[in-house]
């Protein structure tokens, strides 16, 4: 189970998350929607560890990365996460098989005489073989995904995080990742979260659905609840229409994906 408890998160003055109460139940799949900038994947980097909450508190199976001091325990934790990023952020230099493998040995004391079978597995279970010693440059936009899908597998964790994934698919191929999404949540008994701007793929993967706005959730139900909200907030964004009470600006500055820019201490 993953709960978060009023988080907020900031980078210098400018603070993305405003205050997450959230849980997710064991075999869950939870999908997060919300415009650019939102919070959305700055939430999933606090669930892995890779943001510290300027407050409030996330805990995995009761246990909270941010205090966790010890090396052996903060690799347990993330030991129990698969993370599959929006770009996929495959090797170009490695075979298919070294990028699906590339984590085992940090994470895992698997021999390395089995990692060739363990991308031939993880392969299996996306769809796809014979492809083990192909370079990234080789393959499709879909096949990258999935094999990006099959490295985030690889260590048999009990939760997968998706940033995007269906981001630069053709509709075809983006309901081949949809489904994928609900075989490995049923094969693999994994609690996910799903972040996603497709609201094609968010009502077919969510058990539920919770929309961030402006830092805060602004309304969690289940696809039904979500498809027929009167928050006008909410039902703007699922008819995607460009008129209502959400305001874009041309020039906005996305704080959420400069929110590395930020912590290293660049200027916005």
């Amino acid at each position: 189970m993953i709960e978060a408890k009023g988080v907020i998160k900031s980078f210098g003055s400018r603070t993305i998350l405003k205050g997450i109460d959230l849980r997710v139940e064991t075999g869950e799949t939870l999908v997060i929607i919300g415009g650019s900038g939102c919070g959305k994947s700055t939430f999933l980097k606090c669930v892995i560890g890779l943001h510290a909450p300027t407050a409030g508190s996330v805990a995995v199976d009761g246990l909270e990365v941010a205090k966790l001091k010890d090396e052996h325990d903060i690799a347990d934790y993330r030991r129990r996460f698969g993370y599959l990023f929006q770009e996929g952020a495959l090797f170009d230099s490695m075979t298919v098989a070294e990028n699906i493998t590339f984590g085992l040995k940090y994470l895992t004391d698997v021999p390395r005489a089995q990692y060739r079978k363990i991308a031939s597995d993880c392969l299996a279970l996306v769809g796809l073989k014979d492809v083990e010693d192909f370079k990234p440059s080789e393959l499709s936009g879909g096949m990258k995904k999935r094999v990006a899908l099959a490295r985030s597998i690889a260590a048999r964790p009990s939760y997968i995080l998706y940033d995007e994934p269906t981001t630069g698919l053709d509709p075809i191929m983006s309901d081949v990742i949809n489904d994928l999404i609900l075989d490995l949540q049923k094969q693999l008994k994994v609690t996910s979260i799903v972040v996603t701007h497709d609201m094609k793929a968010a009502y077919k993967v969510a058990g539920r659905i919770a929309m961030f706005h402006e830092g805060r959730v602004l309304q969690i139900g289940s696809p039904d609840e979500i498809r027929h909200s009167t928050d006008p907030r909410v039902r703007q964004f699922v008819d995607g229409r460009s008129q209502g009470p959400i305001k874009m600006k041309l020039k906005e500055f996305d704080a959420e994906g400069a929110d590395a820019h930020l912590a290293s201490g660049g200027k916005a």
